[in-house]
């Protein structure tokens, strides 16, 4: 009996995934449009929102299609660039607006490449630091999580779109969204680090934000920076160096050790240094956990949107930490 139930609990689970993802075709949400109350679950409305804020640099972070935290955010920072109210509700006039940033489809299709599946990935990564060490890369653990991370989307939904993919393979293909930004502002005059809203924003020569990215940004025990600071470097596919000063809860080691590099590595894809000792702007190897948790004291992106910041600065870029006027969310 019980073998019969757990049998028709994963047909009901298969047939649930096919069933969104038939109403999630690439023609549902390339033609998706506007309309009132906030929509259950995984919307077409939503995702082609989220996709076109991406493509604006007005980031919502990991893009999943659902209405969340770094979704409200993103919709009211472009509102704001865009002179309407900024409230974080997607309205029907945010929405014209934001249409007419991008007139091709959101959705398009992905041959998967030998290099998609190639690797070489990190099969097992340990939670501990101390075990990371013995590592000799973090690399993406398979070649599902790669792809993912390429087209800025959760592993659940990019699976939900392809419910009879092969990941593993070359010459699949693959529904995404189409996330190329196009060229950065080169270089930025500045950028903000807001503790208040959790966001960075890249600022033109008049203060106005021309990319806006959702970011996880210090700690009571570990607060990031205040004042002002300015970018010394980029390093891209950094190694990761732990100080035992740092005392970070869950290591216990008094030894300092390194981390190797990959993109599951602590700072993921790329570090900004800035003129701060110790303090950076880097990437992640948890992109869904962006702007709901604390970091250890730097400000943390998704990997993606890190490397587009560090594509707009270059040494001298001035950087000012806003100081916040309340936190909410756990310590990560």
């Amino acid at each position: 009996m019980v073998r019969f139930l757990v049998v028709v609990a994963v047909a009901l689970g298969i047939a649930c995934g096919v069933t969104q993802a038939a109403r999630l075709q690439p023609d549902a949400v390339n033609q998706a449009q506007f309309s009132e109350g906030e929509p259950k679950g995984v919307s077409p409305m939503l995702l082609k929102a989220q996709v076109l804020l991406d493509r604006a640099r007005f980031s919502p972070g990991l893009i999943d299609g659902r209405a969340s935290q770094n979704f409200t955010k993103a919709v009211a920072a472009f509102q704001a660039a865009n002179g309407l109210p900024s409230d974080g509700k997607l309205t029907r006039e945010t929405w014209d607006k934001l249409a007419a940033t991008f007139a091709g489809p959101v959705m398009t299709t992905y041959e998967t490449t030998a290099k998609d599946v190639r690797g070489p990935f990190t099969r097992r990564i340990p939670a501990r630091m101390e075990s990371m060490a013995h590592l000799k890369r973090l690399g993406y653990r398979n070649a599902r999580e790669k792809l993912a991370e390429q087209f800025h989307i959760s592993e659940q939904l990019l699976g939900v779109l392809n419910p009879r993919a092969g990941f593993n393979k070359a010459g699949a293909n693959l529904v995404v969204p189409d996330v190329a930004r196009g060229d950065p502002p080169s270089p930025i005059a500045s950028f903000e680090v807001d503790k208040a809203s959790r966001q960075v924003r890249a600022l033109d020569a008049a203060g106005k934000a021309i990319a806006v990215y959702p970011a996880s940004i210090g700690s009571e025990e570990k607060p990031a920076p205040s004042g002002a600071a300015e970018v010394r470097r980029v390093v891209h596919d950094p190694t990761y160096h732990y100080n035992p000063k740092f005392a970070f809860k869950g290591v216990k080691t008094k030894h300092p050790f390194t981390i190797a590099k990959g993109p599951n590595n602590p700072v993921g894809s790329v570090w900004i240094d800035l003129s701060i000792e110790s303090y950076g702007i880097h990437g992640t190897p948890d992109p869904g956990k962006i702007g709901t948790t604390f970091s250890h004291g730097c400000i943390r992106m998704t990997n993606w949107d890190a490397e587009d910041l560090a594509a707009m600065v270059k040494p001298g870029t001035k950087v000012d930490f806003k100081d916040e006027t309340a936190q909410d969310g756990q310590a990560q």
